[in-house]
């Protein structure tokens, strides 16, 4: 399957936007995983797929760094206003069942391909973190700020727009494969 068909699929699924990622710029910043270390979502330290339990920036760049190519997905929404919750909201769900779909079609041609989410994992309504092994390791998926990347610069770097204008919201994920 060429990139070009798994962007296509990518678009089937419902994605706004999808395109190639450009693995050079996929770097494993340290100020990122600080940005998850001020637990601003509060799930730092509370989830499998969250720091520091999805391993450290050497750990996440390593498995990463066995792929030579990827996709980016993105889902866009419009805003009533800049507080406008239940759309942004609406939009992380619809982004997660998108992705997870995608993800799921991608596993059955290369059940090893690397899958970066937007946002926390949130399959389960608590996570068993630390105290038992993770129920669904086939299902969970870590964000892209997990493994220390800079969305907005992968974004870019790839030829992919990040900010769509004022009073827009977009979420980006990623997959890896070969």
């Amino acid at each position: 399957m060429t990139t070009e068909e798994i962007v296509a699929l990518a678009l089937e699924c419902g994605f706004s936007q999808a395109g190639a990622v450009n693995m050079e710029a996929l770097e494993f910043l340290p100020e990122v995983r600080e940005m998850c270390a001020a637990d601003r979502c509060r799930m730092y330290g509370r989830c499998w797929t969250c720091p520091p339990a999805c391993g450290t920036l050497e750990e996440t760049a390593a498995r990463a760094g066995k792929y030579h190519r990827g996709i980016l997905v993105q889902s866009t929404a419009e805003l009533e206003d800049d507080f406008d919750v239940e759309t942004m909201q609406e939009l992380e769900e619809l982004q997660k069942k998108r992705f997870s779909r995608l993800v799921e079609r991608l596993r059955a041609i290369w059940p090893d391909c690397l899958a970066m989410a937007s946002g926390a994992c949130c399959i389960c309504e608590t996570c068993t973190y630390p105290d038992a092994p993770c129920r669904f390791p086939d299902k969970a998926i870590p964000s892209m700020e997990a493994y220390g990347l800079f969305v907005s610069r992968v974004c870019e770097q790839s030829g992919m727009k990040y900010y769509y204008g004022p009073r827009t919201m977009t979420y980006t994920s990623c997959v890896l494969i070969d």
